[in-house]
């Protein structure tokens, strides 16, 4: 209904610059006001017709033939439909004139033929002047859309980055941490001397540990399969620095591993688990990682709290990897306590980000 005032006017406008001499504006302001009344009501119901039948055809090209696919062939067709449209309107509007003022279809004057040919032109460039309209606000919001697209990228992956450093921070203060590490080199150093072979499998597992924390740290998701072979190494590290006070229990189905999780949230888990509970031979801290389905992850240990130790306190490990799957628009995952065994329900993602 907006295009309509504006077609109404754009009409009378571009008909009188056409011909500002012909006839009918020569005899126009010696008619009666019911006789223009008449004529504009017309006019209105004309321009109504033509508005809405170009905003129609607009619409329905937006969805089938949009302009960013194939513009040209969308411009020809537009076009094409918005002239029949506008000669099918035309004739029904003469049909109207002369079914209501009874004239007689007699052979018409050029005066007549220059008058239809003149409305035929005006309606056209009325069409016309609503297409560009209508394909600039189109073009303009498609614009400040893909805009806002871009800009909310960009702010989720800030926030990403954001997400992965903290994750980075976490493994770093890990490689770092002088406890770690004066335990791992103890044990690598007692092997050595009782055991070189074991002594050198340590040391390579060692090494493919701080090398996965160092380069796959900064990523935002990695395979299962890859976080699983690094999980095998940590896994050595830890039974050798606990011994039997830990147990680990590994089932995943086959498919599941070419499936993406943010990387560390296994071993952050598992960490977690550690950090919480204690690790006592006659009594062993118990942890499964299997999978119920082929996107569903279970991380289940037994709960052995240390004293003054409660599962309110995850540090930055737990609230992390709740983040960064969020952040990636995964399902978050889900924490089911029971007074025997606390789970982490791991929903994984089938790409990779």
């Amino acid at each position: 209904m907006v295009f309509v005032p504006f077609a109404f006017v754009l009409f009378y406008l571009v008909s009188f610059l056409l011909d500002p001499y012909a006839k009918f504006w020569a005899e126009y302001s010696q008619r009666n006001f019911w006789n223009l009344l008449a004529e504009w009501c017309t006019s209105l119901v004309f321009c109504f017709l033509v508005s809405e039948a170009s905003i129609f055809i607009h619409a329905k090209l937006n969805r089938s033939l949009p302009w960013t696919d194939r513009p040209l062939k969308r411009l020809v067709v537009e076009a094409l439909f918005n002239m029949l449209a506008v000669m099918f309107i035309i004739f029904l509007n003469i049909v109207f004139i002369i079914c209501i003022e009874k004239e007689d279809l007699s052979a018409p004057s050029s005066e007549d033929i220059k008058n239809l040919m003149q409305w035929g032109v005006v309606s056209m460039m009325i069409s016309f002047m609503i297409i560009a309209i209508n394909t600039g606000s189109y073009l303009v919001s498609n614009w400040k859309n893909s805009e806002m697209k871009v800009t909310e990228h960009k702010l989720r992956e800030a926030e990403l980055k954001q997400a992965s450093v903290e994750a980075q921070l976490n493994s770093l203060k890990l490689q770092l941490d002088p406890h770690f590490i004066f335990n791992s080199l103890s044990i690598l150093s007692e092997l050595i001397l009782e055991d070189q072979q074991l002594g050198y499998e340590y040391s390579e597992r060692f090494s493919k540990v701080y090398r996965f924390l160092l380069v796959n740290s900064k990523k935002n998701t990695i395979s299962l399969e890859e976080e699983l072979k690094f999980l095998d190494s940590y896994i050595f590290l830890i039974k050798h620095r606990i011994g039997s006070g830990i147990t680990f229990d590994i089932d995943v189905a086959p498919q599941s591993k070419a499936l993406y999780l943010p990387p560390l949230t296994l071993q952050l888990l598992i960490e977690n688990a550690i950090k919480h509970n204690s690790t006592n031979k006659n009594n062993p801290l118990t942890i499964k990682v299997y999978t119920q389905e082929a996107q569903i992850l279970v991380v289940e240990n037994s709960l052995a709290l240390i004293e003054n130790q409660n599962l309110r306190s995850f540090g930055i490990g737990l609230p992390n990897i709740m983040s960064r799957f969020e952040l990636l628009k995964g399902k978050t995952p889900e924490i089911i306590k029971t007074p025997t065994t606390y789970k982490v329900v791991v929903h994984l993602m089938d790409y990779e980000q």
